[in-house]
C-alpha cells in the first residue's frame, strides 16, 4: 500500500463516519483527480428517501460538476467497501482510471467478489482495481452500524 492510498482512503472513512452519524450504512467516497479531492460523498439513502444515493454515485456527480465534464478518465475512486453493480457501472461509465477499496462486499461487491464487472469485455473502460486498503478500519465501521440496529433491536 502506498502513502497515497492511505491518505485517500482516510478521507473515504471520514466520508463513511458522516454516514455513520446519520444513521446511515457506514459507506464514503472520494473521487481524486491530479492530487485534489474533487468529489466526496457518502450513504444517504435512508435520510433522502433516495435508493441510488450511494456514496459513489455522490462523490461522482460532485467531481462532475467540479470539473465541468462527466468524464472522469484521470480521476480514482476510494471506497471504504466495494462498489455494488450500479456503483460500479457508473465509475466504469465515468471512465474512472482506478478503483481503491476497503473492505470486499460479500453481498454486492461487483469489482471482483460476487460479480466481476470490471473484466466485462463489453464494458467501455475498465478500471485498476486495489482492494484492502485501510480493510480493517472500514469493517469496524460497518460493525459499529450493525451492532447499533442489534442495540436498538433489544431496546
Amino acid at each position: 500500500m502506498t502513502v497515497e492510498y492511505e491518505k485517500y482512503m482516510d478521507e473515504a472513512l471520514s466520508e463513511a463516519r458522516k454516514a455513520l452519524d446519520k444513521g446511515e450504512f457506514p459507506v464514503g467516497c472520494v473521487i481524486v483527480m491530479n492530487g485534489e479531492i474533487i468529489g466526496r460523498g457518502h450513504n444517504v439513502r435512508e435520510t433522502t428517501s433516495n435508493p441510488t444515493a450511494h456514496a459513489e454515485i455522490i462523490a461522482l456527480a460532485e467531481a462532475g460538476k467540479k470539473i465541468g465534464n462527466w468524464r472522469l478518465d484521470n480521476a480514482d475512486a476510494y471506497i471504504t467497501l466495494e462498489p455494488c453493480p450500479m456503483c460500479t457501472q457508473a465509475l466504469i461509465l465515468a471512465r474512472i482510471r482506478k478503483i481503491i477499496f476497503g473492505a470486499k462486499n460479500s453481498k454486492l461487491g461487483a469489482c471482483g467478489t460476487v460479480w466481476d464487472m470490471i473484466n466485462d469485455p463489453d464494458n467501455i473502460s475498465h478500471p485498476i482495481v486495489i482492494q484492502g486498503v485501510r480493510e480493517y478500519i472500514s469493517i469496524k465501521l460497518i460493525e459499529s452500524f450493525v451492532n447499533s440496529l442489534r442495540n436498538k433491536s433489544y431496546e
